[in-house]
């Protein structure tokens, strides 16, 4: 059981999994700077400002902070647009990467080797000889 733990822990996309989470854990906390401590004080500044932060209304003994809710949607809102375009660009830099590697294949002639020469010669003159 530990063996087949391994190899599948072992395995490429395991991995990439992982490092995906990490970088993403990162990337999350600086989207979430970017968001607290630039984008909602403009905001707040534009709606004369308002503190989405401390937005709440009190039932009874009850506090419902849907001002959290709004920072919260708006970092999900940034988060999964970089995300968008961080991928967008990693696609757009493979298929030009896709497209180099084509145009090379296609750019280089192979040459038949030695064998296949001989071979197609020796196939030249079978036919001449079945024809006369």
């Amino acid at each position: 059981m530990w063996n087949e733990f391994k190899q599948f822990a072992m395995k490429g996309n395991i991995l990439d999994l992982a490092i995906g989470v990490i970088i993403g854990g990162a990337f999350g906390k600086i989207v979430t700077s970017l968001v607290n401590d630039l984008l909602m004080p403009i905001f707040g500044l534009i709606l004369g400002g308002l503190d989405f932060s401390g937005l709440h209304i009190k039932i009874g003994d009850a506090v419902i902070r849907y001002g959290a809710f709004v920072q919260s949607v708006v970092d999900f809102l940034i988060v999964g647009w970089s995300i968008f375009l961080f991928i967008r660009i990693l696609d757009r830099l493979k298929k030009k990467e896709t497209q180099a590697k084509a145009e090379e294949a296609a750019a280089t002639v192979v040459e038949p080797s030695n064998e296949e020469k001989l071979l197609a010669e020796i196939r030249d003159l079978l036919k001449q000889q079945n024809k006369a």
